[in-house]
């Protein structure tokens, strides 16, 4: 059965509770299912697009004009090229315009397109933030059809009958499927990404979904890397010798992931070596290390995220994207809260005490603060340092 919508129509996102919003397709033909989050972020639409942390989620930005400064190659943050590994779909209140960037290789529509991501425009995106904000993230179709057909009680049933992100191990997807090194360091304007001089640490991440800028914020404190697939075991990794490990971020639920990835991440830690983990990393450490952690309503997702250092008493602006939290409640006697979001008072740090281990929840190779975050990576390199005078 076709349903007749608003004329002119090439774009819908329906609901799970029968909720139809009507617009203008973007990118990519075609029907894609996921959660539906919203990001306040106001720049850097490309790499929330491209991070594997978004896998299975179509992303709402709150921001009304997306695509003015189109995209280009070097800001794409997953490993792989593969739209299958981030972002499902994407929802913009304007229509695209032609990008005006001088980094700028490509209009925003057209990279959609060439990904196999599903755009909507036009749409009222205030309203389905605070719907989101009042009842959760939903459960949801993105469709676009330039001849604006589109089987709206098929595509109904198709996003009620999806199972949601709980109970999903999607970082085995996510992660790359052999160990490579990577050497590329952060950007130097206007030079571009810089070249690192010689490492100082020999430092294994396990790629649960890993971010470009992780890799590039770690070789800029000196650091070798190596990234190993998610299910490598603790001796494989030990067996590298390396001075540090990081647990990286990445998609789906940690307790799903953790089946296989917290057996491990408690062999790392009781061998000595300083781990860090970040977003999905952190709430797998906490698992291991003992806490719990739980779905949220409307997650966090942004690039303006207040988080207080308890450590330290500073403030600092930080992206954050995660729908899981680490149960503050369930921290157990020596896993000491570190970091807490200054939004609703989550949880956004953990370090175990005695031990060369901390987390944090947040993105601190992102740059909204821009570089309120890379202290964490310092403070890293000063526990592989006296790990290694030790």
């Amino acid at each position: 059965m076709t349903t007749e919508l608003l004329p002119g129509v090439t774009g819908v996102l329906v609901l799970a509770d029968g909720t139809v919003l009507q617009g203008l397709g973007v990118g990519a033909v075609g029907a894609a299912v996921g959660e539906v989050c919203f990001n306040t972020a106001m720049t850097g639409y490309q790499e929330i697009l491209t991070d594997p942390s978004y896998m299975a989620q179509i992303v709402a930005f709150t921001f009304p004009h997306v695509g003015n400064v189109g995209v280009n190659i070097e800001d794409i943050e997953q490993m792989s090229g593969s739209a299958e590994t981030a972002a499902r779909g994407a929802i913009f209140r304007d229509l695209p315009t032609a990008p005006a960037n001088w980094r700028a290789d490509a209009d925003l529509d057209g990279w959609m397109k060439r990904r196999g991501v599903v755009g909507l425009s036009g749409v009222d995106t205030r309203a389905l933030t605070l719907a989101i904000r009042e009842r959760g993230m939903p459960h949801g179709v993105i469709a676009h059809d330039p001849d604006g057909r589109f089987d709206i009680p098929a595509l109904t049933a198709q996003a009620k009958a999806w199972a949601g992100l709980e109970g999903l191990d999607l970082a085995k997807d996510a992660s790359c499927l052999q160990p490579f090194t990577y050497d590329e360091g952060l950007y130097d304007w206007p030079e571009g990404y810089a070249k690192p001089g010689q490492p100082k640490y020999e430092v294994v991440v396990v790629d649960y979904g890993v971010k470009r800028n992780i890799l590039r914020a770690l070789t800029s404190v000196g650091a070798h890397v190596t990234v190993v697939p998610a299910k490598t075991s603790a001796e494989d990794i030990l067996a590298r010798k390396p001075d540090g490990v990081m647990l990286s971020n990445g998609p789906g639920d940690p307790a799903a992931t953790g089946e296989y990835a917290v057996p491990e991440i408690q062999k790392l830690v009781e061998s000595g070596t300083p781990v860090f983990g970040i977003c999905l990393g952190h709430q797998m450490m906490a698992l291991a290390l003992g806490a719990q952690t739980a779905k949220m309503e409307q997650g966090h997702h942004g690039a303006n995220h207040p988080v207080k250092d308890l450590t330290t008493g500073k403030v600092e602006i930080v992206s954050m994207n995660h729908g899981f939290t680490v149960d503050r409640a369930t921290l157990p006697a020596g896993l000491v809260e570190t970091h807490v979001s200054l939004f609703d008072g989550t949880n956004a740090g953990l370090a175990l005490e005695g031990r060369p281990v901390f987390s944090v929840q947040h993105h601190p190779e992102a740059s909204p603060g821009p570089t309120d975050s890379l202290y964490l990576f310092q403070r890293f390199a000063k526990l592989m340092d006296a790990k290694k005078a030790g």
